[in-house]
């Protein structure tokens, strides 16, 4: 239990990465705060931990509506009274297509979720987390942006993931005064549903062909890592054992980023 008194403030909560890391925080300690955009999702989390004998509250919000997020993270600290690890995992594929047909709304809407987003987060959190004198921040990047761009008109995905990076590497600086540690993740290939709400359009007029090699994740044969395999990076860089990393992108992707 070697999170035992921490509180975590999980984007994202309610499915995929950001589900299995609020049951892998939990199960080390760490009172849960489950934030999501769908209430039905967030109070099936709350219940689902609750149960598992975790400490939680449930925060219904839009990661990218500044007054929702604010909110929502003074619930948590009226809830828990303090704030010491934040994954910054909430996040969209949004639309991909030729830069020509992606429409303006389609790509403010990746850059509100996936950017501002992760500046809200960082915004209304980090101020608990000075009062505190220490504490850890995780924001899930991907390989898209950082080390691969082969996904066809996934052009403001990639902005976004490329920009999350640098902005973690420049608050690692600003931040380390305060004892607070930042760092990324940068998933490759992962079994999630995030695939299901990705709208692709007319993909084939900005692709290139790729040829793989035989199984395109090569640690695993070609097999997509789990979002609980990401739970566990996530648990290390909440964690002390983590102690002297910050402005660190850690890539959990079998290799699969570097066949380019």
């Amino acid at each position: 239990m070697e999170l035992s008194g921490k509180v975590a403030l999980v984007t994202g909560a309610t499915s995929g990465i950001g589900r299995a890391s609020a049951f892998r925080l939990a199960a080390e300690g760490a009172a849960i705060g489950v934030l999501g955009h769908d209430a039905h999702e967030v109070n099936d989390t709350v219940t689902a931990l609750t149960a598992a004998g975790s400490k939680t509250v449930g925060l219904i919000a839009d990661v990218a509506e500044e007054v929702a997020m604010e909110i929502a993270v003074n619930t948590l600290i009226a809830q828990f009274g303090r704030l010491d690890i934040v994954l910054a995992n909430a996040g969209i594929n949004g639309v991909w297509a030729p830069i020509d047909d992606l429409k303006p709304a389609e790509w403010d809407r990746t850059i509100a979720v996936n950017l501002r987003g992760t500046y809200l987060t960082l915004h209304y959190a980090v101020p608990h987390l000075k009062t505190q004198g220490a504490g850890s921040i995780v924001v899930i990047s991907s390989i898209n942006g950082t080390r691969t761009f082969t996904n066809a008109g996934a052009t403001a995905y990639s902005a976004t993931k490329a920009a999350q990076v640098a902005v973690v590497q420049h608050l690692a600086l600003e931040l380390a005064r305060y004892r607070i540690r930042i760092n990324a993740i940068c998933p490759g290939g992962v079994v999630t549903n995030i695939s299901e709400s990705t709208v692709k359009r007319n993909q084939e007029e900005a692709a290139i062909p790729v040829v793989w090699p035989k199984g395109n994740i090569p640690l695993s044969d070609g097999l997509p890592c789990s979002a609980d395999d990401i739970a566990e990076t996530v648990l290390f860089l909440a964690s002390e054992r983590s102690r002297h990393i910050t402005g660190t992108p850690i890539y959990v992707d079998g290799g699969q980023g570097l066949l380019i």
